[in-house]
C-alpha cells in the first residue's frame, strides 16, 4: 500500500440500514470481498446492491467452476496491481484445493507447468480482456475446446467485472483490517493481522513490491 491518503471514506457502519450491515457482516465472515470496500460501496445504493448482486451471481454461483473463477481474479490483481484485492484469497476456492503455489506462476501461466490446458485458457481469456489484446482466431478455437458459449459468457463477465472493480480500488488507497476488524476471512497468508501484513510488505518477496511496482504482462514489466 502507499502511504497516500485514504481517496473515499467508509461509510458509517451506525449509518447503515440493516440490510447493508448484514452484508457487511457476512463480508466479515465469508471474506472475497473483504467489508472494507463495501464500506465505500455503501456511499451509493445503486453501486452497492448492483455490486453484490453481480458478484454473488457471478463470483460464487454459475457454471464455470469458482476455483478457476479466483485464479482469474488474482491474475487481474497481479496485472492492475490491486494490493487490497491481491492480497485477498477465497477459502471456497483453498478449500477446493486452490493453493499459494498455484498462484505464484499467474503471470507467467502460459510457460508453467503448474496450470492444465483448460485453466491457461481461462488466464489467457482474463489477459485479453485485462491488456485489451485483440486475439487471433487460434485464440478462440483454443477457448472454444475447453469451453461453451454459456461458460465464456459468464467468464468474460466475472473478469470483466473484478477488472473494472480493482482498478477503481487500487485508487481509493483503503486497507484490511479497518471495517470490521478482528477477523482473518479470505485473507492471504502474512496478511491476518494488520502487524502481520506490514511485515509481510516490507519483504522482499512481497508480489507487489520492488520490480513487480508497475503493471506486468507476460512477465514484462511495463512502464519501466
Amino acid at each position: 500500500m502507499t502511504s497516500r491518503p485514504q481517496r473515499i471514506d467508509y461509510f458509517p457502519l451506525e449509518q447503515m440500514g440493516e440490510d447493508e450491515r448484514a452484508v457487511l457482516e457476512r463480508c466479515a465472515v465469508e471474506g472475497t470481498p473483504r467489508p472494507e470496500s463495501m464500506a465505500v460501496r455503501a456511499h451509493s445504493d445503486a453501486a452497492f446492491w448492483s455490486f453484490d448482486y453481480a458478484w454473488n451471481r457471478l463470483f460464487r454461483e454459475g457454471v464455470v467452476p469458482h476455483e478457476l473463477k479466483e485464479l482469474c481474479r488474482v491474475y487481474v490483481s497481479r496485472s492492475v496491481k490491486c494490493e487490497y484485492c491481491g492480497n485477498q484469497r477465497s477459502d471456497a476456492a483453498r478449500a477446493s484445493g486452490l493453493n499459494e503455489g498455484k498462484l505464484d506462476e499467474l503471470i507467467n501461466f502460459e510457460s508453467s507447468s503448474t496450470y492444465n490446458e483448460r485453466e491457461k485458457a481461462a488466464l489467457s481469456y482474463a489477459e485479453a480482456i485485462t491488456w485489451r489484446l485483440d486475439p487471433d482466431d487460434a485464440f478462440w478455437e483454443r477457448l472454444k475446446r475447453h469451453f461453451t458459449a454459456e461458460e465464456l459468457v459468464e467468464l468474460a463477465g466475472f473478469i470483466s467485472l473484478t477488472m473494472g472493480q480493482q482498478s477503481w480500488i487500487r485508487l481509493l488507497n483503503i486497507d484490511h483490517h479497518q471495517v470490521m476488524s478482528g477477523t482473518a476471512a479470505s485473507m492471504a497468508p502474512g496478511f491476518t493481522t494488520s502487524e502481520e501484513a506490514q511485515a509481510t510488505r516490507e519483504s522482499e518477496q512481497y508480489w507487489a513490491a520492488s520490480a513487480h511496482s508497475k503493471p506486468v504482462y507476460q512477465g514484462e514489466v511495463l512502464g519501466g
